[in-house]
């Protein structure tokens, strides 16, 4: 008897060391609920600073440029786009990226769209293509300027955005998979929802939450963007607060079903980091997260500014808070 409890104590104790071995093994991607936001973010240190001509950008979009003081060296590439009404700057003052930026030394590029309305081309058959002719077209140059003159990471680009820009995210995660690393899209819409031939560049039935596809015709709106691509995905990271009226709710499941399906993903954890938000992030086995989903109850479309701390988060999945 003494010894059959012998053995057990050995079997458990080794059982354990083998769990701890595999969890310490995962990457801290694939177990977020150990993050914890920065409470008091500082100011930005360094200056915001426009770029001219850098390369093809059929619709005239600008470029602003963010370059902390102290820059990692092959630094990251973080592309902030703003939502409809904003800027660049205004992006700039609006989210935690720069500040993110002097702490953890990747650079940010904060594009403008100054058409009426500030909104950002996620409609039309050319920037729902890899290599069109509208904004995605533009964005990319400004990815690649950087990468070239400031010896940028090109296995460490990122996008993120809000409302269009978030949009944009999944628009440019889409077409060009050979570009971003990841993305994380603040209150938007799947690839290809909005998709319009009229030039309006509105679909209100998508807005409405009205479209709904299965994962496998979601998904082949992504694959389809770019034929013949056989490389990568990019990552991604979704949020939505559960009374949007202007992008509504049912978009956050339906990119879900997106994402999980481009990526081959199956759900892995789900929890709530806080009473408000549910969390689910899908990966495949015990790899790193690969579609990480924040739903917010009772949060508006003005979700990214209520919970200005998402960036952090965003950072975070980008794996680029040194966690």
């Amino acid at each position: 008897m003494r010894r059959a409890r012998t053995l057990l104590a050995a079997v458990t104790a080794f059982a354990a060391a083998v769990s701890a071995t595999l969890l310490a093994a995962v990457p801290a991607s694939a177990h977020p609920k150990t993050f914890v936001p920065i409470a008091n973010l500082p100011a930005p240190t360094a200056t915001l600073t426009q770029v001219a001509n850098f390369g093809p950008n059929p619709t005239g979009l600008e470029m602003y440029l963010y370059v902390p003081e102290r820059v990692r060296p092959r630094p990251a590439v973080v592309l902030a786009i703003h939502y409809c009404t904003g800027s660049g700057p205004d992006m700039f003052r609006a989210t935690q990226f720069a500040s993110l930026a002097d702490r953890y030394g990747f650079i940010v590029m904060y594009p403008s769209a100054p058409r009426e309305g500030h909104c950002y081309d996620v409609s039309s058959p050319g920037a729902l293509r890899h290599d069109g002719d509208s904004d995605p077209v533009g964005l990319v140059s400004m990815v690649r300027y950087v990468l070239r003159h400031r010896h940028a990471n090109p296995n460490q680009v990122f996008v993120t955005g809000l409302s269009s820009g978030a949009m944009m995210t999944n628009v440019l995660l889409g077409a060009y998979p050979d570009v971003f690393q990841a993305g994380s899209a603040m209150s938007g819409v799947p690839f290809g929802c909005f998709a319009t031939t009229d030039g309006s560049m509105w679909n209100s039935a998508c807005a409405q939450g009205q479209i709904s596809k299965s994962p496998q015709e979601w998904g082949d709106l992504v694959r389809n963007a770019f034929p013949g691509y056989r490389g990568p995905r990019p990552r991604m990271q979704l949020w939505h607060g559960t009374a949007d009226t202007v992008l509504a709710y049912p978009n956050f499941g339906e990119a879900v079903k997106q994402w999980t399906n481009v990526l081959h993903t199956r759900k892995s954890v789900t929890d709530h980091p806080r009473p408000s938000w549910t969390h689910s992030a899908y990966s495949r086995g015990w790899g790193q997260v690969e579609v990480d989903a924040y739903s917010i109850e009772g949060q508006p479309h003005d979700l990214g500014f209520n919970v200005p701390e998402w960036a952090q988060y965003a950072v975070h999945f980008f794996g680029l808070s040194g966690r």
